[in-house]
């Protein structure tokens, strides 16, 4: 219990002696005035610890969202400075054809990156762009459909967001570690049929492929994303009806 949380059960704990004098002697009026300011100073004491420790948390909360977005900047800044590596020792190699390669490959990530942004949700927005940096057993590569927005969409798009987001882990926590390679989730989204779909390829060992797909199931119930094709890990789909 940190201090602030002593502070409020202590403040609670004190007006317990007034209080059973009030019940002892119920005839005295000075007995009522001293337990009417205990209980208002205890109140006070109580409400002002109270906010303190909300305030305490609110800053560690904005912290850890501070250092998960630096985080997040030093792996995009690692992954450009990689690319442009490569890119500068093709051109000072003299290599035109794997030159303009590289950079067909730069745009490509840049276009992934700005449709991803556009998804208009920040919480999947952040959780794909930081993925990376919170898992290592699992490599997600997503392909979003050029100009989808869900904003634009008769959906929920939290609750899309929300469980795209509730798939995805189900299969972060459910890999097989070992040795090589991470195993790859390659995630597309996309318009068809009037309807969102939501399709996912896994590549890597499960732990329990029975499991998983239960916990796919779960994860889904009550969602705006139903289950088109969930009979096997490796290749799923999902879809939410844009109209009755």
């Amino acid at each position: 219990m940190n201090r602030f949380g002593a502070a409020k059960l202590s403040a609670a704990v004190s007006v317990l002696l007034p209080a059973a004098s009030v019940i002892i002697w119920p005839s005295l009026l000075w007995v009522h005035a001293v337990f009417v300011f205990w209980l208002a100073g205890a109140s006070a004491v109580w409400i002002a610890a109270d906010r303190k420790e909300g305030a305490g948390r609110l800053e560690r909360a904005v912290q850890a969202v501070q250092k998960s977005a630096i985080h997040t900047l030093n792996h995009h800044r690692h992954d450009w400075m990689n690319e442009l590596q490569v890119l500068y020792g093709y051109i000072r190699m003299g290599k035109p054809d794997k030159a303009v390669a590289s950079v067909e490959k730069i745009r490509d990530k840049m276009a992934i990156e700005s449709r991803i942004s556009k998804l208009g949700v920040p919480s999947l927005v952040t959780f794909i762009q930081s993925f990376r940096t919170f898992s290592h057993s699992l490599q997600l590569d997503v392909d979003i459909d050029t100009g989808l927005q869900f904003e634009d969409l008769p959906l929920d798009r939290q609750a899309i967001a929300d469980a795209i987001v509730d798939v995805v882990n189900a299969y972060r926590f459910q890999v097989k570690p070992g040795p090589g390679e991470p195993a790859t989730l390659r995630l597309r989204i996309y318009c068809s049929d009037n309807s969102l779909q939501v399709e996912l390829h896994y590549d890597g060992d499960i732990k329990d492929e029975d499991q998983l797909l239960q916990i796919l199931k779960q994860r889904l119930l009550g969602t705006p994303l139903q289950a088109a094709r969930l009979t096997q890990f490796h290749h799923v789909l999902l879809e939410a009806k844009l109209s009755a």
